[in-house]
């Protein structure tokens, strides 16, 4: 066992189908001749870490030089070593091709054991069993189904159509499979509460729901886990059917193995269940309509473990036609990786929200990762898009660098400096490059999944990455989408985020006043929006309304704040925005009455009163008050 060299007789080296000549003494050269489905069950034999001093028996096929199978039968014991000598296999091989009858053979019990042990889903443990047993027992049609309460849920159907089934089963297709009452199913219920198979032969006096599955013969098989029932599997076949001895002990051992594995997977479905709603709840429901551009994001679970990650991707508009463009990666596949990228997204979007530009939301990140004491880490790239003017700004924390494809069809890798990821250093520096988009331009945010795996590293991965975007259509972004997905390795969850830069159709108009604390600072700024109202030839009405929010909003301003204040002017069509910043964060209190008496109070029900829309944001550790009027409504 420590050399894996073996010692056989001549018959067993015909049995393989090698001669003496031909055969070095190795193990390994007789394993390389067995047929590949069943080596998992021969390996658990030859390796000694799974061998007990019992003797062991087993059956396996080799594949002879002329292309046919044997079917070989292995009886074997270990014995024990010592005395320096080391464990040795000693056994027999008989060639049991002419034993087997087609069906009994512990090799099919085997495999369907080793392919429950990786049926993750209810539905795979469907499919496992039908693959074990339909064709081998020549069967019409097996259904596999969960006893819920007093009904039966069936989960898997072969074949699927409803036209093979019974009457009873169709009106019961309320879903994508029927449930149907156990009481209407007597004989079955009967099986249920006996525990072991029952086999009805051709002609037996059962219920139509039952007779109709399987005319020529039916076997239902409970399938037992835990000390109780956990669902029903059933074989129907069409044309009469005897059931042999080996039949019944086939489907005994395949109904304790279904039985066992379909409670786990019932349990590891309700915890998929969980995990992806916590991933649709963290994750945007969907993206916002955009000035000037269109985006599309895509994410993929990966298919190992609970298929719950960090990744995710966030757009977020921004004051003057600014939008925000996030992906981000957190350490880790599980519920607590899920959970910090979901506060890591709501902290981004609430630091961008405040107007800081990029590099300043990443490094505000960096520190609040640090203050919750975590041991995970995250990536993620920030960019800032300035949809009038195509320009933008991109800063990078420890994560794959964003690809451009331009409008002539040509891809760049945006080599952005970037500093480390989040939560690893106090003094993190994020550097912000700059990005001069055309119309046409395509912006592409992804994570590693898409791009790095086992056997391809980072770089390999974005030159695909980018050969594949500048083959992609850019009027479609969805199926571009798709199209980078496609080949994505799911042993690690992805996300995508697309954004095709169109530029504004209609740039708005922008007029901005400094705001100087002087006794005339009002009648100022009231002179520069006459004046710029004036240039835009906007109506008398309107720009009288707009000089009396101006008056409200600016005396405000002066009043209650101290520092430097800004008034801005933008019109886009037929809506006027007016908006003053300052440098106190609190923002302005409606009163809920004002007394007849009281001489002041009374300039944000005016400004509410006369505006079609007004309110207040955070701005870079200050406030923006800003009201919109409508000029021509139609």
């Amino acid at each position: 066992m420590d050399t894996g060299r073996v010692e056989v007789g001549d018959e067993i080296l015909r049995l393989f189908g090698i001669g003496r000549d031909e055969f070095d003494g190795k193990v390994e050269t007789l394993l390389g001749l067995t047929v590949p489905e069943d080596l998992p069950a021969l390996m658990s034999v030859v390796e000694p870490d799974h061998m007990s001093l019992d003797e062991r028996e087993l059956e396996f096929r080799v594949r002879q030089p002329s292309g046919a199978l044997r079917w070989l039968r292995l009886r074997g014991r270990l014995l024990p070593g010592g005395e320096g000598r080391p464990a040795r296999l000693a056994g027999t091989v008989a060639d049991a091709t002419k034993l087997r009858s087609g069906v009994t053979d512990v090799a099919r019990v085997q495999r369907l054991a080793a392919d429950l042990a990786t049926a993750g889903t209810v539905k795979d443990v469907g499919h496992a069993v039908v693959d074990a047993l339909r064709k081998p027992l020549r069967a019409d049609r097996i259904a596999l189904a969960e006893l819920e309460n007093d009904r039966l849920v069936v989960t898997v159907l072969d074949p699927p159509e409803p036209e093979a089934w019974p009457e009873l089963w169709r009106s019961e297709w309320r879903g994508e499979w029927p449930d149907a009452p156990v009481r209407a199913m007597p004989a079955l219920a009967a099986a249920l509460r006996d525990g072991r198979a029952h086999i009805w032969p051709a002609g037996s006096a059962l219920e139509p729901s039952l007779a109709g599955v399987g005319p020529g013969g039916l076997a239902v098989l409970p399938l037992p886990a835990g000390g109780r029932m956990a669902g029903a599997c059933l074989i129907g076949w069409d044309r009469p059917h005897e059931f042999a001895p080996d039949e019944r002990a086939l489907l005994t051992a395949c109904a304790a193995l279904a039985g066992q594995a379909l409670r786990r997977a019932h349990a590891f479905d309700a915890e998929h269940e969980l995990v992806g709603m916590l991933q649709r709840t963290l994750l945007p429901h969907r993206l916002p309509r955009l000035p000037g551009a269109k985006a599309v994001a895509r994410y993929l679970p990966a298919t190992e473990g609970l298929e719950v990650g960090g990744d995710w991707y966030d757009v977020i508009p921004l004051a003057d036609n600014h939008v925000a463009f996030v992906i981000g990666d957190v350490q880790g596949h599980n519920a607590g990786a899920a959970t910090l990228m979901g506060q890591m997204r709501t902290a981004l979007r609430a630091y961008a929200a405040e107007g800081h530009p990029p590099d300043v939301v990443v490094a505000h990140a960096n520190r609040l990762l640090l203050d919750m004491e975590t041991d995970l880490f995250a990536t993620c790239v920030y960019v800032d898009i300035d949809m009038e003017q195509g320009t933008a700004l991109c800063a990078r924390a420890g994560h794959p660098q964003p690809v451009l494809r331009h409008p002539d069809g040509s891809t760049e890798i945006v080599e952005a400096e970037g500093g480390p990821p989040l939560g690893v250093l106090t003094r993190a520096e994020y550097p912000m490059t700059p990005l001069k988009l055309k119309p046409g331009t395509v912006l592409a945010l992804t994570t590693d999944g898409l791009v790095e795996s086992s056997g391809t590293d980072l770089d390999t991965g974005m030159d695909r990455l980018a050969r594949d975007l500048a083959a992609a259509d850019p009027a479609h972004l969805g199926r571009t989408a798709d199209a980078l997905l496609a080949g994505a390795h799911r042993g690690d969850d992805v996300a995508l985020l697309l954004v095709r830069y169109d530029g504004m159709a209609v740039r708005p108009r922008r007029e901005s006043w400094s705001v100087w604390r002087v006794p005339e600072a009002v009648r100022h700024a009231r002179r520069f929006v006459r004046r710029t109202l004036r240039a835009w030839e906007l109506p008398r009405d309107t720009a009288d309304t707009a000089l009396l929010v101006v008056s409200e909003l600016v005396t405000n301003a002066l009043v209650h704040t101290e520092g430097q204040v800004r008034l801005d002017l933008s019109l886009v069509g037929h809506r006027l925005r007016i908006a003053v910043t300052d440098s106190s964060p609190r923002g302005p209190l409606k009163p809920t009455s004002v007394g007849w008496e009281a001489t002041g109070g009374r300039g944000i029900l005016l400004v509410e009163a006369v505006s079609h829309a007004w309110g207040t944001v955070p701005v870079s550790g200050g406030k923006q008050v800003w009201a919109e009027l409508v000029t021509n409504e139609a």
